[in-house]
């Protein structure tokens, strides 16, 4: 037990002096720091309020699914959060001591590598060890692949062999200067852990803060639809699928509640968790989301509120004690196979997915099912169900860049203080400054501007 105090401690140590060259200029000794039990490794993954909160909000916060009032955005705490929702090209992190989005990232990736290490140092060996190895490996995929959709473009694959990807931290020693990969090795890194990690991962796990191998499926496809491989995205969601595929059904929840929907509720198969930001919680909708919602479409009374002076505010979130979720959960999966067969010309399946999921949305007995007549308008349904259904969840910002890569057009218009902003297509804003602190620190190139 005190090993394990000692390397949360390192870990502190770690936030508080990673701009710091000095602490960089330690050698660091690890083997005094790992616990010796397999019990002492599965004890690090279980810290929920370190492990699975606090993934980034950068892209949300940038992202067209909330607006901000000039009041709300003078308010807002840090300048660098401002500057970050008018997509300015630089300067958009706040400061590493308030827990930035890539302090946090890479702090859960430094657990996730020392208990690795461990695992291997001390060779151990049977399901429990397989199933501390898979919860570590996926976790660390789960990172990389949140920050990639904030520091990096979207992957083309004409291009990701030579666009920035992420520094790649494998080992927990922390003299190992960091490097920027590309975004293919960025992208190659995230399928080999999930790959490695799911056939040693139990299909369920006894908790939904625990990776499963449902979750990694579920997280595996996710990296596929953002590379644009709707062939693969298919496959891991039918896996995650074949595990458990229950729904909620909406007209059981009581939409007259603060918070309607339990944070763990049967369809998550992974709760995690961004960062919290007071602006996104409770978020301001345009009323042109607002308006898409039919009136016996249960998300409308779940998902939203008014306010006094008829603010259109979102309270579909699975808590409001952390930020609001990036889970893992199956009507994303839902979502994510419908959207794949249609992409992959099998309109039918994909429209009986779409239609699954919502019947469980809509008031029983009023919910007629969809159908469309061509490839394009089954994939405009979809698309539009998808961003109803999975507002507010961290989701919006990937689903922005991988829609413009393909030739989606959207532009991005905010209006402050009687300036407006844009961000246009494709826009290399989409890839957000890394924070320059870390810049200077390791001599890494920024991103292009």
């Amino acid at each position: 037990m005190r090993k394990i105090k000692i390397l949360w401690i390192s870990l502190s140590l770690i936030l508080t002096s990673y701009g710091c060259s000095d602490f960089l200029d330690e050698k660091s000794d690890l083997k005094l720091a790992t616990p010796d039990r397999l019990e002492d490794n599965q004890m690090l993954l279980n810290n929920y309020g370190f492990l699975n909160v606090d993934f980034a909000s950068s892209g949300e916060t940038s992202s067209d699914d909330h607006y901000l009032t000039d009041a709300d955005y003078n308010g807002l705490s840090f300048e660098a959060t401002k500057r970050l929702h008018i997509w300015m090209p630089d300067n958009v992190a706040p400061p590493i001591s308030s827990g930035n989005d890539w302090s946090t990232c890479y702090r859960s990736i430094y657990v996730c590598n020392a208990v690795l290490f461990n695992m291997q140092d001390k060779n151990f060996t049977g399901e429990q060890a397989d199933n501390i190895r898979g919860q570590a490996l996926a976790l660390r995929a789960f990172r990389y692949l949140d920050a990639a959709q904030i520091w990096c473009k979207a992957y083309d694959p004409q291009t990701a062999g030579t666009d920035l990807g992420l520094p790649l931290r494998l080992d927990p020693d922390m003299n190992i200067p960091s490097v920027r990969s590309t975004v293919k090795q960025t992208y190659d890194q995230i399928i080999s852990d999930l790959q490695t990690a799911i056939p040693l991962l139990l299909p369920k796990q006894i908790s939904g803060m625990r990776i499963s191998r449902a979750a990694a499926y579920g997280l595996l496809a996710r990296t596929y639809l953002f590379m644009g491989d709707y062939d693969n995205a298919l496959k891991n969601t039918e896996q995650a699928l074949n595990i458990n595929n229950d729904l909620m059904d909406f007209n059981a929840l009581n939409p007259n509640a603060d918070y309607p929907i339990e944070e763990m509720n049967k369809e998550v198969l992974l709760w995690t968790a961004m960062g919290y930001e007071s602006h996104l919680i409770p978020a301001k909708i345009p009323d042109h989301i607002y308006q898409m919602y039919d009136n016996n479409d249960l998300r409308k009374t779940i998902f939203f509120r008014k306010n006094t002076v008829n603010e259109i505010l979102f309270k579909g979130y699975y808590n409001n004690v952390n930020g609001p979720i990036i889970s893992v959960a199956n009507d994303e999966l839902y979502l994510m196979a419908a959207e794949c067969n249609v992409r992959l010309n099998k309109i039918q399946e994909g429209m009986s997915y779409l239609n699954n999921l919502l019947v469980k949305r809509w008031k029983t007995g009023t919910y007629i099912p969809m159908t469309a007549n061509s490839q394009a308008e089954a994939l405009n349904i979809i698309l539009k169900e998808r961003r109803k259904e999975l507002l507010i969840r961290g989701l919006r910002w990937s689903d922005l860049k991988r829609y413009n890569r393909g030739g989606a057009n959207i532009t991005l218009t905010r209006t402050v203080n009687g300036q407006t902003y844009t961000l246009s297509p494709n826009d290399l804003r989409y890839a957000v400054a890394i924070p320059e602190d870390i810049i200077i620190l390791t001599g890494m190139p920024q991103n292009p501007r």
